[in-house]
């Protein structure tokens, strides 16, 4: 539907829409030869029809609608008279090429009109032809308002020693991104780089931030020798408050991986079963209800 986008100098895009079919009105308005047209004989030239249907004893409907036969003009034309361009219609297809701007930092689903190019009717007044713009997903930035989100996964020693990312903006520009010395990223941290997000509709020197979200990706383990390396480097451990001795009185556990959502919805459907359950132990509980179902 979309031709290529030519080169302009401003800021705007272009794109020809090629073909765009619509139906244009006769500038004599006669759609017959002579311009001769007689009253519709379905309708008797009122340009409605009435149909009465039969509810019941007593009972009808009344329904109005338009006439088919002359399409609620009211007019018809005979066959041998009617014009031979547009069937009598009074109105012609044609196909024009509209040039739509697209301009930078247009919203999702924002318009764009061009008054007067719909169809063409005879003693009707012209409507709109309106363009809605679609935005398309990227696999990488997400898009809200002006600002650009951007996911970005690191290993655990990059976020306390330090990375650097290349990263490829949408016009292809790369971008160094790198933490400062001795920062630490955090899991679920976000950074923000100003100007380098979305450009601002109708201010298209100004753009909005780039914000990039941070994850960690810890190791699953870590060999005895490689914790006492980082026990020796790493801020020390909290120290106990508990004595020897009452920790020794106290109950060693073990922990294991879950999936809190999986855990619960069992405790869920459990609990569910549960109560089924209890309700029909209930002494006459289930006659009690189909007893209360009959009055």
């Amino acid at each position: 539907m979309f031709g290529r986008a030519p080169k302009k100098s401003d800021n705007t895009k272009y794109y020809e829409v090629l073909g765009v079919p619509k139906n244009a009105a006769q500038d004599d308005l006669k759609g017959s030869k002579s311009g001769a047209s007689m009253r519709c004989p379905g309708c008797q030239g009122s340009g409605m029809k009435v149909t009465i249907r039969q509810l019941g004893p007593s009972m009808i409907q009344q329904m109005q609608q338009a006439c088919n036969d002359c399409k609620g003009t009211g007019e018809s034309i005979n066959d041998k008279d009617r014009c031979p361009g547009c069937k009598g219609e009074k109105v012609l297809q044609e196909k024009k090429v509209l040039e739509v701007h697209v301009e930078k930092g247009m919203q999702h689903n924002q318009k764009i009109t061009f008054p007067g190019e719909a169809d063409e009717a005879p003693d009707t007044v012209t409507g709109d032809i309106v363009f809605v713009v679609q935005q398309k997903e990227h696999p990488k930035f997400k898009r809200k308002g002006d600002d650009l989100f951007y996911e970005h996964t690191i290993s655990l020693t990059e976020a306390l020693c330090g990375f650097q990312l290349v990263l490829t903006h949408l016009d292809n520009r790369q971008l160094l991104i790198k933490s400062n010395p001795g920062e630490i990223v955090k899991p679920d941290s976000f950074k923000a780089i100003s100007d380098e997000g979305m450009p601002m509709y109708q201010r298209p020197f100004m753009k909005g931030k780039l914000y990039i979200h941070f994850t960690v990706e810890f190791p699953d383990s870590l060999a005895p020798d490689q914790c006492k390396a980082l026990e020796a480097v790493l801020p020390p451990k909290p120290a106990s408050k508990l004595t020897d001795m009452e920790l020794d009185e106290c109950e060693e556990t073990t922990m294991h991986d879950v999936n809190m959502e999986e855990e619960m919805r069992r405790k869920a459907h459990a609990a569910a079963q549960e109560a089924y359950d209890e309700d029909d132990e209930m002494p006459g509980g289930g006659a009690q209800r189909v007893q209360c179902a009959q009055q």
